[in-house]
């Protein structure tokens, strides 16, 4: 081979050397905005914005939580119980889950804060609990703690006031004891223990019919005028 020759042949070998790392390099860049996840920046601005950073906040309005879920959202990422009882780490991680199914869709602040959707936005994968960690809890999530035990009947009845006000979105056997109690005036409850819609509505007329502010959420006077109040219909 001439000279000239060899030259050629190096400067060919040169060229597809750079093209094949420009190709690779490509692979590279794109396989880690593939696997990217929201800083842990962007979270703490959305905790902030959604719930001042409070992971155990319930706003009595049906949201909970650093992340404001509600309970349909919550348990469509495979949450248990209520979030604002949930650990820390365990809120994080089914923001993360959340975000992987819908990008920042589900939060109205993350259009306030201008967040934008990343390449894991939608992309279905279901994280791990190593992968959450960054966000803010961290580590492993604590166990969901029991709920309370169902009152105890005084003497005449009426079970034992359970030192709770609940409020729509609030599950509980206490509740599964008022919805039943309010059977007896034709409401027809399945006894779910759930505090939504139809509970609400029958809190409501028990209020309006023994005087009582009308709320909507079931507080002692209520609770004590679903056995020894005037009845509701």
């Amino acid at each position: 081979m001439t000279t000239s020759h060899l030259g050629a042949a190096k400067r060919l070998v040169t060229r597809v050397l750079v093209v094949a790392a420009a190709v690779l390099g490509t692979q590279a860049i794109t396989t880690t905005a593939a696997s990217a996840d929201p800083s842990a920046g962007a979270w703490s601005k959305l905790r902030m914005c959604e719930s001042s950073g409070r992971y155990a906040v319930n706003t009595g309005t049906g949201y909970y939580g650093a992340y404001q879920f509600d309970l349909p959202t919550w348990q469509s990422v495979g949450g248990t119980g209520r979030p604002d009882q949930a650990a820390p780490a365990e809120q994080d991680y089914r923001a993360l889950y959340l975000y992987r199914m819908r990008g920042w869709q589900p939060w109205e602040c993350a259009g306030k804060l201008g967040l934008r959707n990343d390449a894991d936005a939608r992309s279905k994968r279901k994280p791990t609990y190593e992968q959450s960690a960054y966000i803010g809890g961290g580590g492993a999530p604590a166990p969901a703690p029991k709920p309370p035990p169902a009152p105890a009947p005084s003497p005449g009845g009426q079970p034992a006031w359970p030192q709770v006000v609940y409020a729509y979105g609030d599950c509980a056997p206490a509740l599964k004891a008022f919805q039943l109690r309010m059977n007896a005036f034709g409401y027809g409850f399945a006894g779910t223990g759930c505090y939504y819609d139809k509970t609400k509505q029958a809190v409501l007329d028990l209020q309006r019919a023994n005087g009582i502010n009308d709320s909507g959420r079931l507080g002692p006077k209520t609770w004590k005028a679903a056995w020894d109040g005037k009845a509701p219909r």
